[in-house]
C-alpha cells in the first residue's frame, strides 16, 4: 500500500460506528428519564437535575457533560456551577409537552428495541424475529397488543418517530384537490391530527385495530379535532378499506412481505375514486441501495420485529403500485432518511 495514502486512513469511523451504542445509549437513557422535558421550561443546575432523576454522585457530570459534547443540552459554567438547559431540537422533539415530542421511539427504543438488536447475528442465521414472539411464539403485533401499557408504548413510538415527517406532508402536499383522507394503520391518529390542523377542508379518518381505538380518540380529543377526525376500527387483512380521496399509510407495508404489500396495495387502490392518491410514509431506501443507511438499518430492524417483513425502494414501489393498476409514481423527500411515495389511480 502506498505510504501516502495508508498515513490518509483512520479508524475513527470504525470507532464512531463500532462504539456507536454508547451514544445511543446515553440519549435513549435521557430520554427514558425525562431529563429534556425537565428542561423545558428553565435551565437546572446539576444538583436540581441530581435530585429530580434520582441519580447518584458518580457519574452525573459525566452524564450531562457528555450530552453537551453530543449536542442535546447547552451548558454554562462547569460540574458544580454549572446550568444545562435544551438546545433547540432537544427542546422541540424531546419535551413530553409539546405535539412535537417524538421521543416515543426513543423510548421504545430503550424499552424493547434495544436488548433485542444484542441478536441480530441469529435473525441473520436463522430469518426468524427476535423480539417478543421469539419466548411465547405471540405475533408482534398481538403480542404488543395483549398489553395495554406496551401498546401505549408502541402507538407513542410509532408516532413519535414520524412527527416530523407527518408535520411536512401536511405543509407540502397539495390537498386542495382532496376532501377525505383515511390514514389505515393510523395508530394515534397522529397524521390525521397533522394533516387536519394544516388542512382545515379535510375530513379525515383513522383506521386502525379496536384495541386502539381508545388511544386514538384520546389524542383526537385532547387537541379539539373531534368533528374533523374520525376513528374507525376494522382489520385491513380482512376488511375493505373505507373510501377516500386520499389513502395514507405510515410505517405499514415494512412491515409485511411482498404478498401482503401488494394486497394492501391493491385494497387501497380500489378504496380511491379516479385522481385519487395512495400516499406511503416509510424509510424509502434509495434505488441503488446505497446511501440510505437508516432504511436499510430499519429492513434490518423488520428482520428483528416481523416474520416477512422489510424495507424497499421507490422502484419496488414503483413494480407494485402498476401492478395494482395506479398510472403514475412519484417520490416525495420528508425529514432525514424518510420520504414519501405517492400512487396516482
Amino acid at each position: 500500500m502506498d505510504s501516502t495514502k495508508e498515513n490518509q486512513i483512520s479508524p475513527s469511523k470504525i470507532m464512531q460506528i463500532g462504539m456507536g451504542f454508547w451514544a445511543s445509549k446515553t440519549l435513549l437513557t435521557a430520554v427514558n428519564m425525562e431529563l429534556f422535558t425537565h428542561l423545558a421550561n428553565s435551565g437546572l443546575s446539576g444538583q436540581k437535575i441530581q435530585e429530580k432523576l434520582g441519580l447518584n454522585d458518580r457519574s452525573l457530570f459525566d452524564f450531562l457533560d457528555t450530552l453537551v459534547a453530543l449536542g442535546f443540552l447547552y451548558r454554562t459554567g462547569l460540574k458544580e456551577n454549572a446550568i444545562y438547559a435544551n438546545t433547540d431540537d432537544s427542546d422541540l422533539f424531546l419535551d413530553k409537552n409539546k405535539p412535537s415530542y417524538m421521543g416515543g421511539i426513543l423510548e421504545m427504543s430503550n424499552n424493547r428495541l434495544y436488548p433485542f438488536w444484542n441478536n441480530l447475528e441469529d435473525a441473520l442465521k436463522t430469518g426468524k424475529p427476535q423480539n417478543e414472539t421469539k419466548d411465547d411464539g405471540k405475533p408482534l403485533f398481538q403480542a404488543i397488543y395483549a398489553n395495554e401499557d406496551r401498546l401505549r408504548e408502541f402507538i407513542h413510538g410509532m408516532g413519535g418517530v414520524q412527527t416530523g415527517n407527518f408535520m411536512k406532508l401536511a405543509q407540502d402536499f397539495d390537498f386542495s384537490k382532496y376532501n377525505t383522507l383515511c390514514d389505515i394503520g393510523g395508530s394515534g391518529a397522529n397524521l390525521s391530527i397533522h394533516i387536519a390542523k394544516n388542512n382545515s377542508h379535510i375530513k379525515c379518518m383513522s383506521f386502525d385495530l379496536p384495541p386502539v381505538g381508545p388511544i386514538a380518540k384520546e389524542n383526537v380529543e385532547t387537541l379539539g379535532l373531534s368533528d374533523r377526525i374520525e376513528v374507525c376500527s376494522g382489520d385491513f387483512f380482512i376488511d375493505k378499506l373505507p373510501n377516500a380521496d386520499v389513502i395514507t399509510m405510515g410505517n405499514i407495508l415494512h412491515d409485511w412481505g411482498s404478498d401482503d404489500k401488494l394486497m394492501l396495495i391493491k385494497k387501497a387502490y380500489d378504496a380511491l375514486p379516479e385522481g385519487g392518491a395512495f400516499i406511503v410514509i416509510e424509510n424509502i431506501i434509495d434505488d441503488e441501495r446505497n446511501k440510505n443507511a437508516f432504511g436499510l438499518m430499519m429492513s434490518l430492524n423488520m428482520a428483528i420485529e416481523t416474520d416477512q417483513g422489510f424495507d424497499f425502494t421507490a422502484a419496488d414501489f414503483d413494480q407494485w403500485a402498476k401492478e395494482a393498476g395506479f398510472s403514475k409514481t412519484s417520490v416525495m423527500p420528508l425529514t432525514g432518511p424518510s420520504s414519501a411515495v405517492i400512487a396516482i389511480k
